[in-house]
């Protein structure tokens, strides 16, 4: 077993209050841990913005577990570790000839971390990356292993568990063979025809994104057009749009040259879907990150409510992205029972006054039943997050059913009602 510092998360904008980080070499030394300690939180590759990893107790890094990575070819199907990092799962999958349907914007995020949160990549008939969980190996704070398979009773409960179940030590996921994108960057779009027909901009590729600093709220700084060489044609829309005239950085004035390759150059999957590549090493303390997933039937209003918000959001940002994920059935998913729009805010580092805004935008997008991302800034009170949620309660129950002892509590979860 090995201890580390208890340091930051990722942004620096967290110290974690915990008493240490342990390590634990083995899945003995691990139930040990578990069934010793009053309260643990599992911490991944720090990339959360609020306390939702954080403890009192102490953090259980999953790193030095002896690696995971099963590819079930007649299946379809991976099964891995949960603290792998995605890029590394790409790599691996790519050199045997298979690929994952979804990846987020970083590809540095560890699985397990980014299921337990919702996290997700975009596309109009792509979930997120929690939904191509099909099985969840589950250690509880009793020592015990709990597998879930989809199709099974809980298994909509697990997935999406905010770190409040238990030690996710693999998971499995759903995997196809590999493929081609093709990623394109256009701008200045017009915000007025954007919302319009939005379905007709984000339907131009497999995956999309838009890019706005809202400096100017009319126009939406750069559209990221993500497209399958195989199976998406080429959208006559797209002619009517400008492309830029070389790559891009989603951030006005930095150089492109973390970003994955665009100019329409076909790639493999890995290479194209996430829009930074794995071997840029992400800034540390340079931002500061919320989002709110509004079902997709409410999307044009709430991008108006947030648009005439634009003097007051534009003087804390760096840049807003808006993208689209396709409805699950796991409970705690931001996209439960919904297809969702995710407005992202990649916000300047000056918490307090993000933190002072946050209320008021929140109050914009109340009327539109937004679900905060759970890994991100904001202010909603726990009680009335929980509330968006119809399966809540019972997720509820199956928190207190696997962790009797509240191990796995913490003040964000408290904060909840769990």
């Amino acid at each position: 077993m090995t201890q580390l510092d208890v340091g930051t998360n990722w942004a620096g904008n967290l110290a974690y209050g915990a008493r240490q980080v342990m390590t634990p070499h083995t899945y003995g030394e691990l139930a040990g841990l578990l069934r010793s300690e009053t309260h643990v939180r599992m911490l991944g590759t720090r990339h959360s913005f609020n306390g939702i990893a954080d403890t009192t107790g102490v953090l259980i890094s999953l790193a030095a577990l002896h690696p995971v990575l099963e590819i079930d070819s007649a299946a379809r199907t991976v099964r891995v570790s949960g603290g792998l990092r995605y890029g590394d799962l790409a790599i691996a999958l790519e050199k045997e000839g298979w690929a994952l349907a979804n990846l987020a914007s970083l590809p540095h995020i560890s699985v397990a971390g980014s299921v337990a949160t919702g996290t997700h990549g975009s596309g109009d008939g792509v979930r997120s990356l929690a939904g191509s969980v099909t099985g969840v190996e589950l250690m509880t704070a009793s020592g015990d292993v709990r597998t879930y398979t989809r199709g099974d009773a809980d298994f909509d409960g697990v997935v999406v568990g905010l770190g409040a179940l238990g030690a996710v030590t693999t998971l499995t996921l759903d995997i196809e063979p590999s493929y081609a994108v093709a990623q394109t960057v256009y701008e200045k779009l017009e915000w007025d025809d954007v919302l319009a027909d939005l379905s007709a901009v984000t339907s131009l590729g497999y995956s999309t994104s838009m890019f706005t600093t809202w400096r100017d709220p009319d126009v939406i700084d750069q559209l990221w057009v993500k497209r399958r060489v195989a199976t998406d044609a080429a959208d006559p829309a797209a002619l009517a749009l400008t492309p830029a005239d070389g790559p891009r950085h989603p951030l006005p004035g930095v150089s492109p040259e973390n970003c994955t390759d665009q100019l329409g150059a076909p790639g493999a999957w890995l290479d194209r879907l996430p829009h930074f590549k794995l071997g840029f090493t992400p800034s540390n303390g340079a931002e500061l990150q919320s989002e709110y997933l509004v079902p997709r039937a409410h999307a044009a209003e709430a991008l108006e409510a947030v648009r005439l918000l634009a003097p007051r959001i534009a003087p804390l940002l760096q840049v807003c992205e808006v993208r689209t994920v396709a409805a699950d059935e796991l409970w705690l998913s931001p996209a439960f029972g919904t297809d969702v729009i995710g407005i992202h805010f990649t916000w300047l580092p000056d918490q307090q006054a993000v933190e002072a805004f946050l209320p008021l935008l929140e109050a914009a997008l109340a009327p539109f039943a937004a679900r905060p991302h759970w890994g991100k800034l904001f202010t909603l009170p726990g009680a009335e997050v929980a509330a968006l949620y119809p399966r809540f309660a019972d997720f509820a129950v199956l928190r207190h059913r696997l962790d009797p002892r509240g191990v796995f509590r913490n003040p964000f979860t408290e904060s909840l009602g769990l």
